[in-house]
């Protein structure tokens, strides 16, 4: 297996564990899929960086190591580990029609990414389809899922598809590209858990459509 085929290799099981993240039932699984996902992205990275020789990869596998792989679940699961709502039903879509559904976006970014033109190599196409797909499918995660739990994982896949599409495309960019790219996605986190946090307090529910009730 070459180097190339590798990338596209484990940028597919990203979509793999991307339906993990979104059809576990509680927070607490969740982030654990969460943090393998994000492991996954980070040997994407230690593959992609030897493949084309760009050593900037090796310190943003590093970084992706420490703040995916542990801080990101940990905030998770230490800010709404606890919190639980039986009354709501954790998803919309049963794992069939997940299934479907992130089988039709990895199609439509294959045919959208067939026509473009990548500065490194075309034979990574794949990884970067999937990457967009990954992105596409943490978007239709926040839009389906009623769970605001389950939303803030949605951002959290939508990042990591755009964290490697930024690899794919730019993965000569400075360090400190990737530095701002983790520094602001903890603080995201942080920030959403925390309003999570005070909602759940508030109104004793996880449902978004009770959000109508903080009006006026």
């Amino acid at each position: 297996m070459t180097g190339l085929q590798l990338v596209n290799g484990l940028a597919s099981l990203l979509i793999v564990t991307s339906l993990l993240v979104i059809e576990a039932r509680g927070t607490t699984l969740s982030a654990i899929y969460y943090a393998l996902q994000s492991f996954v992205l980070v040997l994407v990275f230690l593959a992609l960086a030897a493949t084309v020789d760009a050593p900037q990869l090796f310190i943003w596998a590093g970084i992706a190591l420490v703040t995916k792989v542990v801080l990101v679940p940990l905030i998770m699961y230490r800010t709404l580990g606890g919190i639980s709502d039986p009354a709501l039903t954790p998803r919309r879509l049963g794992l069939a029609w997940t299934i479907i559904l992130a089988a039709a976006v990895v199609a439509v970014c294959f045919g959208v990414v067939s026509t473009i033109h990548l500065p490194g190599s075309s034979a990574l196409k794949p990884a970067l389809a999937v990457s967009l797909a990954h992105f596409f499918l943490g978007l239709a995660c926040i839009v389906m899922q009623r769970n605001l739990l389950k939303q803030v994982f949605g951002y959290c896949l939508m990042e990591n598809g755009s964290h490697l599409t930024l690899a794919l495309m730019a993965n000569r960019a400075p360090e400190l590209v990737e530095i701002g790219v983790v520094t602001d996605a903890i603080f995201a986190v942080v920030i959403m858990a925390i309003i999570g946090t005070m909602i759940r307090s508030r109104l004793q529910t996880l449902d978004v459509r009770q959000l109508t009730s903080l009006r006026g």
